[in-house]
């Protein structure tokens, strides 16, 4: 376990240490990152976890996408959170092979979908981003242990996912995650937002592997526990 705790905040930190500290260390590999408030909810007022997020946040939020070869998100997220292309593939994870308005129209391969056989808007999701950007795995559901293998397939083989909360459970449930980077903002919102994960129970173990602290906020690295 490494812990660097102070008032010296991210921006003392040397700028080659920051993406050190974050080094994956072993491919593949797949990590999920989540901000959430004190009180645990991973969103603001405006139900954006855009409106919790600060510079610290941002700061390995940005270090994360560059370690990565591939971002994972649910389109659902891509969409409320009003996500663009990003420097790496983005794969959106819809059971309707849904492409939000701002995901489309970009050169292809920077935007994939993973979808199954049912999803309504297989066809337009072809036409939109081409065949080979679309991946049909599973009839029904998005089969994620297959989504993993075939970006693994592809050369991808540091995956981030951003989320949203059903997606972490999934793929927290199906053994998926390797690794779970956490922000908890110093502030309390209250009311009946969203927490990081959701959906039917999971029980998984972690072993802290990193902590900072800048100004209140507490950035932490998170092993999913194998043994």
């Amino acid at each position: 376990m490494r812990v660097l705790l102070g008032p010296q905040g991210l921006d003392e930190l040397d700028r080659p240490e920051l993406p050190d500290l974050y080094a994956v260390p072993r491919r593949p590999w797949l990590r999920a990152n989540m901000v959430s408030t004190v009180d645990g909810s991973a969103t603001g007022a405006d139900g954006r976890s855009g409106s919790i997020n600060n510079a610290a946040d941002h700061r390995v939020f940005r270090v994360l996408r560059s370690l990565a070869d591939a971002i994972v998100v649910g389109a659902g997220t891509a969409r409320a959170e009003g996500y663009g292309p990003a420097d790496v593939p983005l794969v959106l994870v819809s059971r309707r092979a849904e492409v939000p308005e701002g995901l489309r129209g970009h050169e292809p391969g920077r935007v994939l979908v993973a979808t199954c056989a049912a999803a309504e808007r297989l066809d337009e999701a072809r036409s939109l981003l081409g065949e080979d950007n679309v991946l049909v795995l599973g009839e029904d559901s998005v089969d994620l242990v297959a989504l993993r293998d075939a970006l693994v397939g592809r050369g991808y083989e540091s995956l981030l996912s951003e989320g949203g909360p059903h997606l972490l459970r999934d793929l927290v449930a199906a053994g998926l995650v390797d690794e779970l980077c956490t922000t908890v903002v110093p502030t309390v919102v209250a009311a009946d937002g969203p927490r990081i994960s959701a959906g039917p129970r999971v029980d998984v173990p972690l072993t802290l592997e990193l902590l900072l602290e800048d100004a209140g906020t507490l950035l932490a690295r998170w092993y999913v526990d194998r043994t």
